[in-house]
């Protein structure tokens, strides 16, 4: 493994000229070289050899991601993403190489690029799972994780892309190659995708069983891994399940993580909380650039900015209405942090001041929402699927106070809420697709907690003064085991914080 050599990588690696790419990185100070005097074999010198090649140091060069050596601004020592090690990485992939059968394999593809319009391309976001297990953010990549033993760190960690190629990196930006896939993103094996046809198949030729979510459609490489899978007769299942049971569960890295991205977007909600908006996309403006100012990546998702009866269209993005003074305002936004999100969703008065049937759905919904909060901790012992049944009826408790009626040819509540309290959040806003929600929670899941009511503007069934309004109010929290963690409660929720935010 080369794990050991990796994770002692520090600011002062350097790198010297290596026929494969422009540059080579030379051994760590903190671990012997090959070449030092103490371990070379002693030869005579002639006037004719080879003069000694060039050291330059890794911040000379140019990679396809942030590295310590060219961005020490983002990244501390060690750290292969913002706040994510490289021994995280390796840890990663021992997890999953462990629950992998004797003698299995998991494959995974990178993200391609993507366009929205003929030559416009979007920003590159590579595969969750990819990106998860490797740390590298490229497309045109494939990663295989070769089970080698049965214990923990007993694996071999294959990363073929692309080599350096500086006519291509002139038009496109830089990327890492293959040196780097193997010195700065510690696989033990690299090859040129473009000759992935001839260097995968001895390694599936040892494999007992496949794993993997790649599909004949899958780009670049879809098609041919299927069929070398299929000519080799390999069973294989997906690898999803396994990938998600490790995602699900957060590491104090992630939490870190989700965490910082939780106190900027909170502040950043609180701040637009202060101000008069005319218009719903002066608000998203605001809120996608405070979110950058303030050291996230940008922001986590599409946000809904939806003013007056628009909040009652759950993801209502088009945001390009004006706000009127006396109507409330929905806000679902959260920025992003080392590719880790938050999902926070407030709602206030756009002058500031909750009107009377303002405030009494919005108290219905915050008292709601403050227990269920607190029933996310492991001693609970609840699921997602429970605490959405108790939000269910602790929502149709407050209604009925409020004048609701949910008797025979009355309102209904899968009018009023018609979503689900929560879902995983992490490196996807909806995270780890396919995770149950029927699991009983535990220390290290992340949620949010998001009950609503959304009462329609023209049904007689609900009581007048409160048709059209839209109230939402969401956290992202952590499990712990006697009490949660929430991430975003920098965005304050109170009425009265609310409204003293314009006095």
């Amino acid at each position: 493994m080369k794990l050991p050599r990796a994770a002692l990588r520090q600011c002062s690696r350097q790198l010297r000229p290596h026929s494969n790419w422009s540059h080579q990185f030379a051994k760590s100070s903190l671990v012997p070289s090959l070449s030092s005097p103490s371990l070379s074999t002693p030869c005579r010198t002639y006037a004719t050899a080879t003069p000694p090649p060039k050291i330059v140091s890794a911040a000379d060069l140019e990679f396809g991601q942030p590295v310590y050596e060219t961005h020490p601004h983002m990244l501390q020592p060690g750290e292969l993403t913002p706040g994510i090690t490289a021994q995280e990485y390796h840890d990663r992939r021992s997890k999953l190489a462990f629950a992998l059968p004797e003698n299995g394999i998991a494959i995974l593809a990178s993200s391609e690029l993507k366009y929205k319009s003929g030559a416009v391309f979007f920003p590159f976001r590579q595969d969750s799972n990819f990106l998860y297990l490797t740390g590298f953010s490229e497309p045109e990549s494939l990663a295989i994780i070769q089970k080698t033993g049965p214990k923990p760190g007993d694996y071999v960690f294959h990363l073929f892309c692309r080599p350096k190629d500086p006519r291509a990196e002139q038009w496109s930006g830089p990327w890492s190659g293959l040196q780097a896939a193997e010195d700065v993103f510690n696989a033990d094996f690299t090859g040129d995708i473009s000759r992935v046809e001839s260097l995968l198949p001895p390694i599936l030729r040892g494999a007992s069983k496949v794993y993997t979510d790649i599909t004949p459609t899958t780009p670049i490489t879809g098609q041919l891994v299927t069929n070398l899978i299929s000519h080799l007769h390999l069973p294989t299942t997906p690898l999803f399940g396994l990938v998600n049971s490790l995602r699900a569960i957060k590491s104090p890295a992630e939490i870190s993580n989700m965490r910082h991205a939780g106190r900027v977007s909170g502040r950043a909600l609180t701040s637009a909380m202060r101000r008069t908006w005319s218009s719903e996309k002066d608000l998203e403006s605001y809120l996608n650039y405070a979110f950058t100012a303030n050291g996230l990546s940008g922001p986590a998702y599409v946000p809904v900015v939806a003013g007056g009866s628009r909040g009652n269209m759950i993801h209502y993005v088009h945001n390009n209405r004006l706000l009127s003074p006396n109507e409330m305002v929905l806000v679902d936004a959260g920025g992003e942090y080392g590719t880790y999100i938050t999902d926070i969703t407030r709602t206030w008065p756009v002058n500031g001041k909750f009107s009377p049937a303002q405030r009494d759905l919005y108290e219905a919904v915050l008292t709601v929402q403050r227990k269920m909060v607190s029933l996310c901790r492991e001693d609970a012992a609840l699921s997602l699927d429970q605490i959405h049944r108790l939000t269910e009826s602790g929502l149709k408790e407050q209604l009925t106070q409020l004048g609701f009626d949910f008797g025979h040819g009355g309102g209904r509540m899968d009018v009023l809420f018609p979503h689900h309290v929560g879902h995983y959040v992490g490196l996807d806003v909806h995270d780890t697709p396919g995770y149950s929600r029927g699991l009983t929670l535990r220390q290290g899941h992340a949620v949010t907690i998001e009950p609503g009511i959304y009462v329609p503007v023209d049904d007689e069934r609900y009581p007048e003064h409160f048709r059209g309004l839209a109230v939402r109010i969401e956290d992202s929290v952590v499990v712990d085991v006697d009490s949660p963690l929430i991430l975003t409660t920098e965005a304050v929720k109170e009425v009265v914080d609310i409204e003293a935010l314009r006095e």
